[in-house]
């Protein structure tokens, strides 16, 4: 069975967001592998060993990017693939014409991703792919059982659970609680080392021409700072008269 793993590098969850001229600094910040793309990665590396194959991890993004893989290389994926190019803007749009492009010029049985990137949190870049690639897809899956060239897949459906039966190939993009994600291992970390590893151009894939990013960030900025409350006091007619005129002249939402 052959499973491409859709892997991004976010900031470390426990990191301190630092904004400065309209931009997120990363000077010094602590990357990782997004957390929901662990899953999808420790999801790959079980089915490979009951099924056997390969797991092929696949991202975009810039040189620092390969820290995350060679993380995910040690966990026990087979081999990697960074695609880098100061030509790409980075959205989810363009990001996932990159990917779905490469992707056509392979064979495999499983796609799998995590369900968002807890920087961005579109949850569009793997779903698009499906789309592009005309995949049966399921998203936010808790459970994977395959069995004769069928997937059957419990996904997180608010609070409740939908189980939905698709052929393969097909996508999947992982949530919470579909497995436990295992440390890499000093033996897996040594190994890690040695596993194919390559680094592409936007030349490098066959038939890919152009994909302009469709969203530009201009700025990003923290919300306002939240005012102290205040408690109303005196009689309560006086109080409501007070708070009526309060939400009409101050928070202005009546």
């Amino acid at each position: 069975m052959d499973i491409f793993v859709l892997l991004k590098q976010t900031f470390d969850t426990e990191e301190k967001i630092v904004l400065q001229g309209g931009s997120v600094q990363e000077d010094g910040v602590k990357f990782v592998i997004n957390p929901y793309d662990e899953y999808a990665v420790e999801q790959a590396i079980q089915l490979r060993d009951e099924f056997g194959g390969k797991v092929t991890l696949l991202s975009v993004g810039p040189d620092r990017t390969a820290e995350a893989l060679r993380t995910a290389l040690a966990m026990g994926a087979d081999e990697a693939i960074l695609i880098t190019d100061d030509r790409i803007q980075g959205d989810e749009f363009e990001v996932a014409e990159i990917l779905a492009q490469y992707l056509r010029g392979q064979s495999f049985d499983l796609v799998l991703g995590g369900n968002f990137s807890v920087d961005n949190g579109a949850g569009q870049v793997a779903i698009r792919i499906a789309s592009l690639l005309d995949l049966p897809h399921v998203a936010s899956i808790t459970k994977l059982d395959i069995s004769g060239g069928v997937a059957v897949a419990h996904r997180d459906a608010e609070g409740d659970m939908e189980v939905i039966e698709v052929p393969l190939p097909a996508l999947f993009t992982a949530q919470q609680g579909l497995n436990e994600p295992r440390y890499p291992s000093l033996p897996g970390i040594m190994k890690a080392k040695k596993k194919p590893f390559r680094h592409l151009t936007l030349d490098d894939i066959e038939g890919f021409s152009s994909a302009a990013a469709k969203t530009t960030r201009i700025a990003l900025t923290l919300p306002p700072e939240r005012k102290a409350g205040r408690i109303l006091s005196g009689e309560l007619t006086q109080q409501v008269t007070e708070l009526v005129q309060a939400l009409r002249n101050e928070s202005k939402v009546i």
